[in-house]
């Protein structure tokens, strides 16, 4: 293998090396004082409640499908087509992205499948932008409703301004987007001649435009899936919750599920692995379990989560590989793809 082949993978191997150490340090956080033996007593005490982790978990991941193939250009392809394509897109990159580090998932939904999508990474790439917009303010919005004791006031205040500015950005872009993007192009034009500016500018007018092709109904349709599938997400943890026996109050799952998201925020390892199981301890110790059960049953989501989106995607990657007799290494790939978003 050749120094010119070695030497990018050096540099990303050791650019992982941070992350690895953030969730070392988280995990060792949240299990201290927490023995083998406690996480091994974990019980289904209602096995029943194994179809409800099951059947929200599918169709939560199936409404982020229907979700993200509304928001893609449908071009010719038939509706059936479409969504196909952009389901195996989307769970092929949520996959990579609890696997591989730097959310690379993202940036081989942007790159690697333009061709398989029909369309150009700009265009996808501000799908992704409004996706996360979503996504968040709805996680935002969550955690202000149920944080309870466990914020201090900073955090409160914090939160509380992420959540108004959030809503107002998210409430301009989805009623008035066609309408700004021509003020936005002319205040960014009297600004300085920057490159962060200007990527910050081409990244705005590309979730204006993609809010823009959508017009204010479908927009506001994006918005209710939003809404939907973080109730199923929700509705994962409450299940997990039932079927485990853990004592806590109805608020529980869906502070653990909003702050276990938002956690994803903090730079670590792939999957969040460390800031994930101390949010959910955090928020389930706070409203009545065990600080042992609350660690252990952080980890047990955490584990079924992160099996279940990368055991589907993976498999839903190799199927389409073998189908179209791709036998060039993943990591070449990767390796190929551009060092920054267009």
């Amino acid at each position: 293998m050749s120094d010119a082949t070695t030497a990018p993978r050096g540099r990303n191997l050791f650019k992982t090396l941070p992350g690895l150490f953030v969730s070392a340090f988280f995990l060792w956080y949240t299990f201290r004082g927490i023995s083998f033996a406690q996480i091994l007593a974990l019980r289904a005490v209602h096995p029943a409640w194994i179809l409800g982790v099951v059947a929200f978990t599918f169709a939560g991941y199936t409404l982020r499908c229907v979700r993200w193939a509304q928001m893609m250009p449908r071009g010719t392809r038939s509706i059936r087509a479409h969504f196909v394509v952009c389901a195996r897109v989307l769970m092929t990159s949520l996959a990579a992205n609890n696997i591989l580090p730097l959310r690379i998932g993202d940036i081989m939904r942007v790159f690697t499948y333009a061709g398989d999508l029909g369309t150009s990474p700009s265009v996808i790439l501000s799908t992704v932008i409004l996706e996360k917009l979503l996504d968040i303010f709805i996680l935002v919005l969550m955690f202000v409703s149920t944080v309870g004791t466990i914020a201090t006031p900073r955090l409160r205040l914090i939160a509380n301004i992420s959540l108004a500015v959030s809503a107002l950005g998210l409430l301009v872009l989805l009623v008035a987007a066609r309408k700004l993007q021509t003020p936005i192009q002319r205040f960014f034009s009297r600004l300085p001649t920057n490159p962060k500016l200007a990527k910050l500018e081409h990244w705005i007018t590309l979730a204006l435009d993609a809010t823009g092709r959508l017009g204010v109904t479908g927009s506001l349709l994006l918005l209710l899936q939003t809404v939907i599938i973080w109730t199923c997400e929700g509705m994962i943890f409450a299940s997990a919750i039932f079927l485990l026996g853990v004592p806590v109050d109805r608020i529980a799952p869906w502070l653990a599920v909003s702050f276990a998201n938002l956690s994803y925020l903090i730079p670590s390892s792939p999957g969040a692995i460390g800031p994930f199981e101390l949010a959910v301890k955090t928020s389930l110790a706070d409203h009545g379990a065990s600080m042992s059960q609350a660690a252990v049953f952080g980890l047990a989501i955490h584990a079924w989560m992160l099996i279940s989106v990368t055991g589907a995607g993976g498999i839903i990657f190799l199927i389409h590989r073998i189908r179209i007799h791709n036998h060039k290494p993943l990591y070449v790939e990767i390796e190929q793809l551009p060092t920054e978003l267009p």
